[in-house]
């Protein structure tokens, strides 16, 4: 009896795509990192055994590692133990879950907040609850993945408005039949760094019936009085609060621990808690998460000195760059956040300057097609209130010494 192969499997295939991720300088790869000794906030990370001044992290305000929040999770943990055992609508709703619910609430303005145990858990979950068949939603082209998913996963109609456009949005809303309109939007955009304008985004909505939805992920305990997020940073939360607005933030950034909320009005936000599959059919967050995040907070609403430094460090950068950019041709993003982007254009020189870096001892990724759009490449420079001006001095020189001269034509 005679075998006849069995035709190849696409499984084969997978081999020969990775290969082709290598070719175009789009194949990720994983640092195992530590800290490094007693390096405050991570500014100084072991990175595959290698000690690294790090600008990658998006612990903005240095309080991940900060022994308030430590103390916090151990008592948390000894008082709850260490996982949650169930969702949050069967039994894993802890009562320091709910007292981080009010405090959230409170500090943003607003009249309710949900906690999830996750960012991307609840963007994705969140969108699919608001809007369905037959809806339409209006989505930055710019916006964090998360928003993208959650868009596709309602099955409503994306209508992709160019990035920061109010006038392209303006005319896709007027043009829209549909009755239920949601607006999606980064509020501090995440490879950019730039802020979207709320106000005008909310008179939109307000004008077309249209319910706004901002992922403030990297503007929570940043922007704001008191960090206490870009609403407030405009007037908007408390008193002044819309009910078309649905705030979402991070709590795994300048938080420094894990997780997210959304935040809104009450009714809004009990028809997510009934409505949100991401919410209703995962294990709750644990206990002692929401125990460090009620300390960090606290730290948050004292932190006024950390964001002066970090507008100290972000100035500091961006006026130190300026002969490197106008040697070079790179080009740094209009950010006044703490995402400073510097523009290389292609994925090979991005990855090029980023190991030249490395070498120097210094970490700061390279961010590549399709996180950010195709001859965009860029370093993406996170500060921290962790880093000093020397910190800075130091990735400034590293940056003149790799930096190409753009009047001169290349070697071949």
């Amino acid at each position: 009896m005679t075998h006849t192969p069995s035709a190849s499997s696409w499984l084969d295939e997978i081999p020969a795509r990775i290969a082709a991720l290598d070719a175009a300088h789009l194949r990720r790869r994983r640092r195992a990192v530590e800290p490094a000794g007693d390096s405050a906030g991570g500014a100084v990370l072991r990175v595959d055994g290698r000690e690294m001044l790090a600008f990658c992290s998006n612990d903005y305000l240095a309080l991940a590692g900060h022994p308030d929040l430590a103390d916090a999770a151990c008592e948390g943990a000894r008082s709850f133990g260490v996982g949650a055992g169930a969702s949050p609508l069967v039994s894993g709703h802890s009562t320091a879950n709910e007292a981080l619910e009010r405090e959230l609430a409170a500090f943003v303005g607003l009249p309710r907040a949900l906690y999830f145990y996750a960012g991307y858990a609840t963007n994705i979950g969140i969108v699919p609850a608001l809007v369905g068949d037959g809806d339409a939603i209006f989505s930055d082209a710019l916006n964090h993945a998360c928003l993208i998913d959650g868009a596709r996963l309602s099955r409503a109609r994306i209508h992709r408005f160019a990035h920061a456009d109010l006038a392209d949005l303006a005319t896709q809303l007027a043009a829209s039949t549909s009755r239920r309109k949601l607006v999606i939007s980064d509020a501090v955009f995440s490879m950019d760094g730039d802020v979207a304008d709320i106000p005008a985004l909310l008179a939109l909505c307000e004008r077309h019936d249209a319910l706004l939805l901002l992922d403030d992920a990297h503007g929570f305990g940043v922007c704001g009085p008191q960090g206490r997020g870009s609403l407030a940073a405009v007037g908007l939360s408390g008193a002044s609060a819309s009910r078309r607005v649905l705030y979402m933030a991070t709590l795994g950034k300048a938080a420094g621990v894990a997780g997210a909320f959304v935040a809104g009005p009450d009714d809004l936000v009990e028809w997510l808690l009934q409505k949100t599959r991401s919410y209703i059919f995962a294990t709750a967050a644990p206990a002692l998460l929401a125990c460090a995040l009620r300390s960090s907070l606290r730290l948050i609403e004292q932190g006024d000195g950390r964001r002066a430094q970090l507008r100290r460090l972000i100035a500091q950068l961006r006026q130190g760059l300026q002969p490197v950019l106008a040697r070079s041709g790179w080009q740094l993003g209009h950010s006044d956040t703490p995402i400073q982007p510097l523009l290389i254009g292609g994925n090979a020189e991005a990855l090029a300057v980023m190991e030249g870096l490395r070498e120097q001892g210094i970490w700061v990724p390279a961010i590549r097609p399709p996180t950010v759009p195709e001859g965009t490449a860029r370093l993406r420079i996170a500060l921290s209130a962790a880093h000093t001006e020397d910190h800075i001095h130091r990735l400034v020189l590293a940056l003149d010494r790799l930096a190409p001269d753009a009047a001169q034509p290349p070697r071949a």
